[in-house]
């Protein structure tokens, strides 16, 4: 039972090391005369997944494999019908031509591109699905192309602001993304060890506590963005923070663990990958009915009890 109380702490942790990872870095950043944009573009993204980064690294290097994909396919699943269903109840999310075009179909894609990465059984006749070092690699050069396309399109805007900088001398700034890396890593550990200590104890599978429990507590940082987002009516930041943080996750972190060690999947994922896809096509109609452009509430509502049927779906497989 101590597992419950040593995940909690090991979410706070993971939270807390991404806060300290991020404002280090930015401070960094901006001694070494980098424009807030690239900032922006890279520091701050990153900062809202580390905490799947350092668990999928974690998972993967202890050969956790259905923690790694659970985290990250549940992850984007809870972005979607959770975190974005949440946003637009709080206030309906009007967002630009571009992302409905550009950035949601990319989305899109990624889990296009992780169905058919993650189906060499049904594909190719193979033995067994694996995400093998090459897919890294590919999921890699797909997430570069991203950052290329959002770097450049940013570029027409005149200026970027970031809404805060802690002002810190150099070295306590070091000392800041020192703490972030150290905390990241611990509570990837701990919040690796004792899901995997949950699931052994209550005799639920790895996958689940992956899906449900693991990937919302990494996802929080995303749904305190984007939920703050809203309620200050910034609907592009609320959705942008959420359509960017599934492609990272597959793109990046997917792509990062499948190079550090291939990552078998079993089939049951293909359930939930389908869930992710009609998620992702489901936030893309939604741009369409109802007010053009405008996640409307009654489509957030929509996706609030997908995600609860889904859940009680997850519980009903165990």
């Amino acid at each position: 039972m101590f597992a419950i109380p040593i995940l909690a702490i090991g979410f706070l942790i993971l939270i807390k090391g991404a806060d300290f990872l991020v404002n280090g870095s930015c401070v960094l950043a901006k001694k070494l005369h980098v424009s807030n944009l690239i900032i922006g573009l890279t520091v701050v993204a990153f900062g809202t997944s580390a905490p799947e980064l350092f668990v999928n690294i974690t998972a993967s290097l202890d050969k956790n494999v259905s923690i790694a994909i659970g985290n990250i396919i549940g992850s984007n699943i809870f972005n979607i019908l959770l975190i974005a269903g949440m946003s637009a109840v709080i206030m309906p999310l009007s967002v630009t031509v571009g992302t409905v075009w550009k950035e949601i179909p990319f989305s899109l894609l990624a889990t296009i591109a992780l169905a058919v990465l993650a189906n060499d059984v049904s594909l190719d006749g193979d033995s067994c699905s694996v995400l093998s070092r090459t897919d890294g690699c590919v999921l890699i050069l797909f997430f570069l192309v991203f950052m290329y396309y959002i770097i450049s399109i940013a570029r027409q805007h005149e200026s970027f602001e970031l809404e805060q900088v802690i002002e810190m001398g150099l070295v306590k700034s070091l000392i800041y993304v020192a703490i972030g890396f150290i905390a990241l890593f611990f509570g990837s550990k701990l919040v690796v060890s004792s899901a995997v200590a949950l699931a052994a104890t209550f005799g639920i599978s790895q996958s689940f506590i992956g899906l449900t429990i693991v990937s919302a507590g990494t996802s929080l940082p995303e749904l305190a963005t984007s939920a703050v987002a809203a309620y200050r009516k910034n609907s592009e930041l609320a959705v942008g923070n959420i359509v960017g943080s599934n492609i990272f996750n597959i793109f990046f972190i997917l792509g990062i663990s499948s190079i550090i060690s291939p990552l078998p999947l079993a089939g049951t994922f293909n359930f939930d990958l389908f869930v992710l896809t009609v998620s992702s096509v489901l936030l893309f109609i939604f741009m369409f009915t109802g007010k053009k452009h405008v996640l409307d509430r009654w489509e957030g509502w929509t996706f609030l009890i997908a995600y609860i049927a889904y859940v009680l779906y997850l519980i009903k497989r165990g």
